[in-house]
């Protein structure tokens, strides 16, 4: 890791630099419509690639310059991406195998950006990296913490790793869409890392919420009270106070829906694996997210952890 890292909260909206620069944007779900549209409606000149043509009036009505030809991005000077994993990102970027060499990155201007804010691995960060660089363009790796209210309110927080000159052109782009940057070094499978160790401990402690809210209630106490108890005292971190609500409401409306928190913890165990590094909680949460999936879950959030802990106590 680095010695300094550099942590800017977002500026306000009469401070904040303009962006002058045209913008691409890739990946529509919930996450990334919140974000585009935001930028959009802070002045920005945006075109969206929708993935499935079937969308493009919705995003339409949203106010977003939508297109189904990748080419028409092609005069974009930064582009974001806000896919569900490696081989999405790789493919829209560098072509689909075994035809590589016909994705967006192929006709890209030299100098432009590729700001990607996706949860992916270190190897597939690194190599996209490379691959633009051949093309003699930029890289930054940007993911996010918070969920589609918080990047419907702007108040992301933004992991961001890469050249200083591109994180430069970047940050306009942060300021509209997060409360707080943390630029974190040169190399952008740095803040990709970050945001899986990240991701990996939400996940422990969630399973760990369920497991003490299953607790509580089966004994037949007061799970509310319980959590004030927690969030007033020692455990008072956004995710206790958010997802044990969540929890101990049992309210788990998709957000993080369960297959991309469980491919974001595999990812994180295959980091610790190369490192050598045992992680027996992540292990347990990973289980218990494939188990929650299995009990037919997965459109629910990943706050569902409680669902299948009550399920194993015998509360539901």
């Amino acid at each position: 890791m680095h010695d300094h890292i550099d942590s800017r909260a977002a500026a306000g909206v009469q401070k904040r630099r303009p962006v002058e620069e045209r913008i691409g944007f890739i990946g529509l779900g919930r996450m990334g419509a919140a974000m585009a549209t935001n930028l959009v409606q802070a002045g920005c000149d945006v075109r969206a690639y929708v993935r499935r043509p079937e969308r493009i009036k919705e995003l339409a009505a949203l106010g977003l310059d939508t297109t189904a030809e990748v080419a028409d991005l092609f005069d974009c000077e930064i582009v974001v991406s806000m896919l569900p994993d490696d081989k999405v990102v790789r493919d829209v970027m560098f072509g689909l195998e075994p035809r590589p060499g016909n994705g967006l990155a192929s006709g890209l201007m030299p100098g432009a950006i590729h700001l990607s804010m996706s949860t992916i691995s270190t190897a597939a960060s690194s190599a996209i990296d490379s691959g633009h660089a051949k093309l003699d363009q930029g890289y930054v790796a940007a993911p996010v913490f918070g969920n589609p209210d918080a990047a419907a309110a702007r108040q992301l927080y933004i992991v961001a790793a890469g050249s200083g000159y591109y994180i430069e052109r970047c940050q306009p782009i942060f300021d509209i869409l997060g409360q707080r940057t943390f630029v974190v070094g040169p190399e952008p499978a740095t803040a990709n890392l970050i945001k899986l160790a990240g991701n990996a401990l939400t996940a422990a402690t969630l399973e760990m919420l369920g497991e003490v809210v299953a607790l509580m209630r089966k004994r037949g106490e007061d799970p509310e009270q319980f959590l004030q108890i927690l969030t007033e005292t020692m455990y008072g971190s956004r995710v206790h106070k958010i997802y044990g609500g969540k929890i101990v409401a049992q309210h788990y409306e998709p957000g993080f829906v369960l297959p991309l928190a469980l491919k974001d913890v595999r990812l994180a165990l295959a980091e610790a694996e190369a490192a050598g590094v045992p992680m027996p909680s992540v292990r347990i949460a990973r289980d218990r997210l494939m188990a929650g999936i299995a009990r037919g879950y997965a459109g629910l959030d990943w706050s569902a952890l409680g669902r299948v802990a009550a399920d194993e106590a015998g509360l539901t």
